[in-house]
């Protein structure tokens, strides 16, 4: 007997150019390779129609969300309401196929009693009220600021209203917690992120240069860059690449005047993944603590030493194999120790056992498949 699935995207999952998209993508890639006969269902703004993904796709769909005031509703957050759409559950109501709603975002449906007795999973990808309200803390424009609030508040009633409606898997311990805890969710567990990487590829010896990458449009990775600029790389004389996606015109301005930072903005995969490997140091400090930091997965698969705070690996399990450093001058002595450390075979090693238990992706394909069906 065939397995389907219906999979409803809170984005169009390819290409794989942003952290949110990783899970979506290999989870997908993974489903197929084991028979799923997948509908896709994607809310698409400005990532267009993908063709690779019908390689993987029974069917896919792609629906536009309501944008600007269309999508705003004083009971629901706008990252769900702006997802609402008439076409979506009518299709869905087709057949009896379970349905897996990737993030909160994608949870409408849940609102609809004729969906009451329908097997559906959540894909927990953040607690999304905190990290709303850390968005607000990192956010410099008063009107961003504003919205990230009235967010994070919709959110928190929001959240607390659907997390004891579905089966929920979540990616770090530490969300799973919070939902038991804050929202008393019962049918709730951990699911690790599926990834590109079949193996570590980390280089022994030493790099050249510290990196930092990242989407850089997203207020809290732009905070996290000028936060390493004026605080830890001002008065050292280490280079440091930072790379990523739309960096701001504040951003453009702003690095050159350190003389030994740099920009490489909107680098291609292979190039990003050629700074990945030839880099000594990896500088990931995160100021949001909800989620799995993917940035920070693909430096511990391909890259040397890794520097994180706490709120970068919390729940995760990541901490024995990073340098965890809790304050500006704990970070500055790192980078200044490791610069000058090779990363051994011993290190290595570790990095292998450690990943290779957690990321297993025939375990957690199994787990998945428990879960759904």
């Amino acid at each position: 007997m065939e397995n389907h699935l219906h999979i409803v995207c809170l984005d169009v999952p390819y290409p794989v150019d942003y952290g949110g998209v990783f899970d979506l993508f290999y989870k997908i890639k993974a489903l197929h390779g084991a028979g799923v006969k997948i509908h896709l269902h994607c809310f698409e703004s400005g990532r267009g129609e993908q063709p690779v993904l019908n390689e993987y796709c029974v069917e896919v769909y792609y629906y536009s969300r309501h944008e600007g005031h269309k999508g705003f509703s004083h009971k629901l957050p706008y990252i769900v309401c702006s997802r609402s759409n008439r076409e979506l559950p009518e299709r869905l109501l087709q057949d009896e196929y379970p349905i897996l709603l990737e993030g909160v975002h994608c949870t409408y449906l849940l609102n609809d009693d004729r969906f009451a007795d329908r097997k559906i999973v959540l894909r927990l990808h953040n607690v999304e009220y905190l990290y709303y309200q850390q968005l607000c803390q990192a956010e410099k424009a008063l009107w961003k600021k504003l919205y990230y609030k009235h967010e994070s508040s919709l959110l928190r009633q929001y959240e607390q209203r659907i997390a004891r409606k579905v089966k929920i898997l979540a990616v770090s311990e530490k969300d799973c917690e919070q939902y038991k805890q804050e929202f008393g969710a019962t049918d709730i567990t951990t699911l690790p992120v599926f990834l590109p990487f079949e193996e570590v590829t980390s280089r022994e010896g030493t790099g050249c240069f510290c990196l930092y990458h990242g989407n850089l449009s997203v207020a809290e990775n732009e905070r996290a860059v000028i936060w390493l600029l004026k605080n830890v790389f001002s008065d050292l004389e280490i280079p440091l690449i930072i790379s990523g996606k739309n960096p701001s015109a504040r951003l453009e301005r702003l690095i050159p005047q350190y003389p030994h930072a740099c920009l490489i903005p909107n680098p291609s995969e292979e190039e990003l993944q050629d700074l990945i490997a030839k880099a000594q140091v990896h500088v990931l400090p995160s100021f949001n603590c909800t989620g799995v930091k993917l940035k920070l997965l693909n430096a511990l698969f391909n890259g040397r030493h890794c520097i994180v705070n706490k709120g970068a690996v919390d729940g995760v399990g990541l901490e024995s194999v990073c340098h965890l450093a809790h304050c500006t001058d704990s970070i500055r002595e790192a980078v200044v120790e490791l610069y000058e450390t090779p990363f051994t075979g011993e290190a290595l090693a570790a990095r292998k056992q450690i990943l290779s238990g957690l990321y297993d992706k025939e375990a957690n394909l199994q787990q998945l498949m428990e879960a759904i069906w």
